[in-house]
């Protein structure tokens, strides 16, 4: 059985090293462009999300026709501004939504669909609860006020459904999808809900006597993708910094090497050693006189 061949970067010509060298910086370089440019999309994009918040945030409430007319849909550049909502909660339709960050705890978030004097429905969400002291539901979820209620919401769009699959008791929806509260609130609620929207409370007139805990405003924080991006690109440049290195480091060794070896052809041979010891010089010196 013959040897295995290895191939070494070593027994390659040099300029193919140099080459391979080369494109490896290159193929790196295009991957930190690509990460780069995704990081710079992502930072373009959670800057546009603050500047719709700083907008809409704290904008004077109107009403939910001058946002979403009748038959209308929510543009996604009103998201977060306030409406005034004037009507009546169902309150036996009210939902959790289980498995919210809140409070360092798996909270829940209280969904009431609110019908509008004009028939229309917008799902309202009230707040959080947290867990129960001894089971994983809330002990006790605030009631919404009964009759005619004006209320605060800010407008944002529904939620998709989870990608896990993962489902939730009767009562309870694992996430705000809307055509899912829709099927899971009465046929007559369902069929008036608004599935373009729904609204965060930020006011009641009048008021409960309790209410779930509001929810906490935005981030402002832009997030750290502007950096990630700069860092992909330092990436790229070091990556032609280091290939540079090496093959400079190798054009060194070679010269080195070249020098070595001119020095040792261009240095002179030992001259043979033509030391005698004395009984050898005696000898000659002998067979000289006799052949006189």
């Amino acid at each position: 059985m013959s040897a295995r061949r290895e191939v070494s970067m070593q027994s390659l010509p040099r300029a193919g090293r140099w080459a391979i060298y080369i494109s490896l910086a290159v193929v790196f370089a295009i991957a930190c462009a690509f990460l780069s440019n995704w990081q710079f999309t992502r930072n373009e994009e959670r800057s546009a999300q603050l500047a719709l918040v700083e907008a809409n945030y704290d904008a004077t409430p109107v009403p939910l026709d001058e946002l979403i007319p009748a038959g209308g849909a929510l543009d996604p550049g009103d998201q977060w501004h306030p409406v005034r909502l004037v009507g009546e909660y169902v309150a036996d339709d009210e939902l959790l939504v289980r498995n919210r960050p809140h409070g360092g705890t798996s909270a829940f978030e209280v969904l009431v669909p609110f019908r509008l004097v004009d028939g229309r429905v917008l799902l309202i969400d009230r707040g959080w609860v947290p867990p129960g002291d001894d089971q994983p539901e809330p002990d006790a979820v605030p009631a919404a006020p009964e009759g005619e209620v004006t209320v605060i919401a800010r407008l944002k769009p529904g939620e998709p459904l989870p990608s896990s699959g993962r489902s939730a008791p009767e009562g309870q929806v694992p996430t705000i999808h809307l055509p899912l509260v829709a099927d899971a609130v009465s046929a007559d609620v369902g069929r008036a809900l608004e599935l373009s929207a729904y609204g965060v409370m930020v006011s009641e007139d009048p008021a409960a006597a309790d209410r779930p805990q509001a929810l906490a405003s935005p981030s402002e924080d832009p997030g750290p993708h502007l950096s990630y991006a700069i860092q992909w690109i330092l990436f790229a440049v070091m990556g032609f910094v280091f290939i540079g290195y090496v093959i400079r480091t190798e054009r060194r060794h070679r010269r080195e090497d070249a020098e070595d070896e001119s020095e040792s052809d261009a240095a002179p041979p030992r001259p043979a050693s033509r030391r005698r010891d004395r009984d050898a010089e005696d000898e000659d010196a002998l067979l000289d006189a006799a052949g006189r």
